[in-house]
């Protein structure tokens, strides 16, 4: 945090404008619009809610179908359940960990020959790293299925121009706790619709339709941030840039530092993309390293009380989605297999940096 979300949260407080709506939420969906160069923006609670929203919004219900990434977190999945729809998941590809544009093709076309109507893509930039854009939407269009862009971890992240969430029919971003900014807990749904936007803050204020009395006509939901979140949020957009850097030059030490282990490998930023690096992740090869994993770098770190976490264990492989149609060639499971997120908070200094590289290298002595 620095001083000028306080200085935001504050004028919340003096203006005595606290409750959801409010300048301070108009002012950070304005700030999201100018970064973004997507012209509508709904602030709302979480990335979750602008998920759930978006399904809502593309006449997602029960009995369609919408693919989605497999390796991902979960909440890229859950909204389509929400709205009593089936994941299907796809397999991601090597260059860039995200949706592996054949394989998506594969699952459009095998859907259709089952007599399935696949209603909506939901492709992720994970970790920052932004998907191959081009391809999918090339797919999406082919096929005539709108594609929702969660970029809850890659805002600031750059595809080839274009910022990451502004490609897609609709675009997700989150302000959890854990993302490169925060609104303590919040998201937005962005677009160039704007009669969509228009429509989810609508929805996301409990639907109430235009009376001097409540009155509804649709189901709603309570999803809009509250003016004191959004003014955390505005003082944080001033310091997106700098958090950025600091997460990229997290990156670049870990990546320097670990080099001279040809079984510990990085995912390069792909050519005309800018990743954010929101979290630096690690992959070690067992083969290379007479069987240790990355579980035993993660459990050394431990013993140290630093945090560090296996790579998101893909949908396909959940409990919860175990019946779920999937498309793979394996990648997601062996990114998961031997894949370590690093510590990469934006406040990490070189003492910090240091601490964990010298755990890590304790391991390969």
């Amino acid at each position: 945090m620095g001083h000028q979300e306080l200085e935001f949260v504050q004028n919340a407080f003096a203006s005595n404008w606290i409750a959801p709506l409010g300048p301070h939420v108009n002012g950070f969906e304005s700030d999201l619009a100018s970064y973004t160069g997507v012209p509508h923006v709904a602030a709302l609670s979480s990335g979750t809610a602008a998920l759930h929203l978006a399904m809502i919004l593309l006449g997602v219900e029960a009995g369609d179908e919408v693919i989605c990434q497999s390796f991902t977190f979960s909440a890229s999945a859950n909204p389509i359940v929400y709205q009593g729809a089936t994941p299907v998941f796809v397999d991601s590809e090597d260059e860039t960990w995200n949706m592996d544009p054949n394989l998506l093709e594969d699952a459009i076309m095998e859907r259709q020959r089952q007599g399935k109507k696949v209603k909506a893509i939901v492709a992720v930039h994970l970790y920052g790293v932004p998907a191959q854009m081009d391809e999918i939407m090339a797919i999406a269009q082919k096929f005539e299925i709108p594609v929702v862009e969660d970029a809850a971890e890659a805002l600031g992240s750059v595809y080839r121009g274009k910022a990451c969430g502004s490609i897609g029919k609709l675009g997700v971003l989150s302000f959890n706790g854990n993302k490169i900014i925060t609104t303590s807990g919040g998201g937005a749904l962005i677009g160039f619709d704007k009669d969509l936007i228009e429509k989810s803050r609508f929805l996301a204020t409990q639907a109430r339709d235009e009376a001097p009395h409540y009155q509804h006509s649709h189901i709603g939901y309570n999803y809009r941030m509250s003016n004191v979140c959004a003014g955390i949020g505005r003082g944080q957009m001033l310091n997106l840039p700098d958090r950025i850097a600091n997460r990229r030059s997290n990156f670049e030490f870990y990546k320097k530092h670990l080099k001279d282990i040809p079984a510990i490998t990085f995912l390069d930023e792909p050519t005309d993309t800018f990743a954010n690096r929101w979290l630096t992740c690690l992959l070690v090869d067992p083969i290379q390293t007479s069987g240790k994993t990355r579980e035993d770098i993660r459990l050394h770190l431990n013993r140290y009380n630093i945090e560090s976490r296996p790579l998101w264990k893909p949908m396909h492989l959940q409990p919860v989605f175990a019946d779920a149609p999937y498309f793979g060639s394996g990648v997601s499971d062996r990114l998961f297999e031997n894949g370590l997120c690093l510590p990469s908070g934006s406040n990490l200094d070189h003492h910090d940096l240091q601490r964990v590289l010298e755990g890590i290298l304790e391991v390969f002595e």
